[in-house]
């Protein structure tokens, strides 16, 4: 029997019991431990598990992250906890995480698609990254003396495989996009898909309030969003950032199409009287009734479908829009305002996509450097 410290709960001695074979491994294991005490790197013994240290790790990051960042967090680390929550996490090993990682590229699905087949690199890649997070903290904390995830990291041979038969769905051109302007003129939701083409988030254009809506000065403010928490909660909070609030001023066709949205619902509101729901929200159904993304999503998709457009998710028209506006020579700083974004990189890293016909001016440009041999015999 040891001391190995004080419980800081209790203030009581804590004493490690182990039993030995000899007498002389008995003493070499006091001398590691009293030693290791003495240079400040003993780990008492602990019967926590992996499931129970994620359970207390998320607990701490829920004060400092909002609810459906946690949300997201528990889905990504629910993905190797079937595999390694049973561990003791001062048991866990760099080969288990390899392992639970292999499985997990070739049976890992659970969700949203069918069971036992493979994950995705990407997600694959963010239970890595919480995972190793976690047990950072628990390093930290002086639960477990390394963390034996860090060095553990996707192969790239399978990158470059899933690259080889993942089709990269790229956002809408130009021409789509004048293509579904045109297809919703004379839908109800024609204001609020105008308002996701010109670059604002989906859980944005839900969350905007006629009180952000200025239609004598044609501007908006960004300053809340309604999201979903998996497929049935509606969360509602500020922006996903300080950057993201922001005022902006409405594009024409945008402004018209609030004003008649306005004055539709008007109509709407004294046809029905009583029965129509006051509610603070430009995105609402004929009855008053808030609309959440997920209709507008579906809605959106079923009018791509009736004009056989490619299906592209509602979020990426704000890459069509930042991509539009950084080709025609949008100044950097306005750019990154308009997503809500604080530094330009961002922007330009996740939004800014351009496709061959957006290269067709470099190319053109590139004609200058070839030159033509009889230009050059005409100029001498």
């Amino acid at each position: 029997m040891i001391d190995v410290g004080v419980n800081p709960a209790t203030g009581k001695r804590k004493q490690l019991t182990r039993t030995f074979d000899t007498l002389k491994e008995a003493k070499a294991e006091y001398a590691r431990i009293s030693n290791r005490r003495h240079e400040g790197t003993f780990i008492p013994p602990n019967k926590l598990t992996v499931d129970d240290w994620l359970d207390q790790w998320l607990a701490m990051k829920a004060e400092d992250l909002e609810e459906t960042t946690i949300y997201n967090y528990q889905v990504t680390l629910d993905r190797c906890r079937g595999m390694l929550g049973h561990v003791r996490l001062q048991e866990l090993t760099e080969d288990d995480v390899a392992q639970w990682m292999k499985w997990a590229l070739a049976h890992g699905r659970v969700r949203g698609g069918k069971a036992g087949t493979p994950l995705s690199v990407t997600s694959v890649d963010m239970t890595l990254a919480r995972l190793k997070e976690a047990l950072n903290r628990a390093v930290t904390r002086r639960l477990v003396t390394i963390n034996v995830a860090q060095h553990v990291s996707i192969p790239r041979k399978a990158r470059k495989e899933e690259r080889k038969t993942k089709r990269e769905l790229k956002p809408w051109d130009v021409k789509e996009v004048q293509t579904f302007v045109q297809g919703i003129r004379e839908d109800r939701l024609y204001a609020p898909l105008l308002l996701c083409l010109m670059g604002l988030r989906p859980a944005e254009v839900c969350g905007l309030r006629w009180e952000d809506i200025d239609l004598e000065a044609g501007t908006l403010l960004v300053a809340n969003t309604r999201t979903m928490m998996g497929n049935r909660t509606v969360v509602e909070k500020d922006t996903k950032s300080m950057a993201g609030e922001r005022g902006l001023p409405l594009p024409a066709p945008v402004w018209s199409a609030l004003k008649s949205y306005k004055a539709l619902q008007a109509k709407e509101k004294l046809a029905l009287g009583e029965a129509y729901t006051d509610s603070p929200y430009v995105v609402v159904d004929e009855g008053g009734e808030p609309r959440n993304i997920k209709q507008i999503r579906r809605r959106a998709y079923r009018i791509m479908e009736l004009l056989q457009l490619r299906r592209v998710r509602l979020y990426d028209a704000r890459a069509s829009c930042l991509t539009y506006l950084a080709n025609n020579a949008v100044p950097d700083h306005i750019l990154a305002r308009w997503a809500g974004h604080t530094n330009v990189a961002t922007t330009k890293r996740w939004y800014v996509k351009p496709d061959v016909e957006d290269l067709r001016e470099a190319a053109t440009t590139w004609d200058g450097l070839h030159g033509d041999g009889t230009q050059v015999r005409e100029k001498s």
